[in-house]
């Protein structure tokens, strides 16, 4: 199925699937210092909800997972905010032009960082001067397929540096996705400068008027090898939580 947008040709019909799926086994990604996620037929007696074992006409299964530890999430500022804000009423549009680039993080003492000249240099080489991308996804390098499951606690892993969430911010990138569990260091003294910087929120307990209520921050996406750097389309999916982050979807689109 091809769509046209601007002068552009989107085929719906190839989505590229940049989320990774939570599961209850080892191949599960987690973070936060959490157990494995939790996927269980309801047991009510001697009646079990799983239809393998003959008790039932249905698999009826209950979830416990933390939609920041277990896999693709997209969150909002009210992940950090005193006043609770909903993911699911600040993230009202699903379709956005997007720049997809690939960085390597550098060594700052013993850390791992995104700098903003790094973001700057990659998106030198792939922004089309018609598309005024609303959405900035990062894969960081090396790319590797263990990624989807990496046990990221205490592991200290690479983040944004408050400079480059500002450069996003102040070049009207609405929507960030990064194949990490976290924007900023794990940790932080609580300080979350990257997250206030791309929010604009400088006091948690009171926003200011030009705090980015709209712009969300998605984590934990994998970007497969063979999926090039340049502009897409991006379909941001959510599930309908009232909660500051949600397990999503993010589908890219090639642009022809």
């Amino acid at each position: 199925m091809i769509t046209k947008i601007h002068n552009f040709e989107i085929d719906l019909s190839k989505p590229i699937d940049i989320s990774i799926p939570i599961t209850n086994d080892e191949q599960n990604p987690i973070a936060w210092y959490q157990n494995a996620p939790e996927i269980n037929p309801v047991v009510m007696g001697d009646w079990i909800g799983k239809v393998s074992e003959g008790k039932s006409s249905t698999n009826f299964n209950n979830l416990f997972f933390n939609p920041h530890a277990h896999g693709t999430h997209t969150e909002c500022l009210g992940h950090i905010t005193k006043e609770f804000y909903s993911i699911n009423q600040c993230l009202k549009q699903f379709f956005f032009w997007a720049t997809l680039i690939s960085v390597q993080p550098e060594k700052v003492g013993e850390d791992l960082v995104i700098s903003k000249s790094q973001i700057e240099k990659a998106l030198q080489s792939v922004q089309n001067s018609e598309i005024k991308s609303e959405a900035i996804v990062i894969r960081t390098l090396p790319n590797e397929a263990s990624k989807k499951s990496l046990k990221y606690s205490n592991t200290n892993p690479p983040f944004l540096s408050e400079e480059a969430a500002l450069f996003f911010r102040e070049s009207g990138i609405q929507h960030l996705l990064i194949d990490l569990p976290s924007v900023d260091k794990e940790r932080d003294e609580g300080k979350l400068v990257a997250h206030k910087a791309f929010w604009n929120v400088t006091d948690v307990n009171h926003l200011n008027v030009d705090a980015r209520l709209n712009s969300t921050i998605t984590e934990m996406i994998f970007v497969p090898n063979e999926v090039h750097d340049g502009n897409y389309m991006l379909n941001l999916q959510i599930a309908s939580f009232e909660n500051d982050a949600s397990p999503s979807k993010p589908i890219l689109y090639s642009i022809q």
